[in-house]
């Protein structure tokens, strides 16, 4: 089978609220944290990532590109599978698993795009974190599903979501992070909850 570029994105809701509180706790640095991506389901482009897949990817990009620092992404939605250092903006500094999400902190960074980021998250745009990939797709009956060969590129702010019911939120790291994380929890459950047609919470 032939590779081509894969990407998928996911909704990332944040307040201007939020922004100022992650800058002021974190030293001036803009600090997200959010579902990066999920196994297991279908998204709005009709694509399903097989879990096993998606861990085995996960680990290879942390131990890469996480560990290393250099785990960058970039603003809107590149035609390469090569991340262009001009359009960086945002460095991701961690990931782990939570059942079938693919959870993640992100740093918007001090450049040009990272600071066009900032503004924009500033100004309430809503915007998506998409998943750069190469990979092949087999259509199954639960959808197109995402082979063996996907390779893991980078994570991008893109301006089109793809994926329901996943948000990404400021980062409080100082104390009483923990109650800010929990809120925003519930507020992604909720918000899922209503996109999928689930009204009882």
């Amino acid at each position: 089978m032939n590779k081509s570029l894969l990407v998928d994105v996911i909704p990332f809701d944040i307040t201007p609220e939020k922004i100022n509180e992650s800058i002021s706790a974190n030293g001036g640095r803009l600090i997200v944290k959010g579902v990066l991506q999920r196994a297991e389901s279908q998204n709005q482009n009709g694509r399903v990532y097989p879990k096993e897949i998606l861990v085995r990817e996960a680990k290879k990009y942390t131990d890469e590109f996480i560990e290393e620092r250099r785990a960058m992404g970039e603003l809107d939605h590149p035609d390469s599978s090569v991340v262009n250092l001009q359009n960086v903006s945002h460095n991701v500094l961690e990931m782990h698993w939570k059942g079938n999400d693919l959870l993640g902190t992100v740093e918007v960074l001090s450049t040009p795009a990272g600071n066009i980021l900032k503004e924009l998250f500033k100004s309430g745009i809503k915007l998506g974190i998409s998943s750069r990939g190469l990979g092949s797709i087999k259509q199954e009956a639960k959808g197109d599903e995402v082979q063996n060969d996907f390779e893991l590129i980078a994570f991008d702010f893109v301006s089109n979501p793809s994926t329901h019911g996943a948000f990404l939120s400021p980062v409080n790291e100082s104390k009483g992070s923990k109650a800010v994380s929990a809120k925003w929890q519930r507020v992604e459950r909720d918000i899922r909850n209503i996109l999928m047609g689930n009204h009882n919470g």
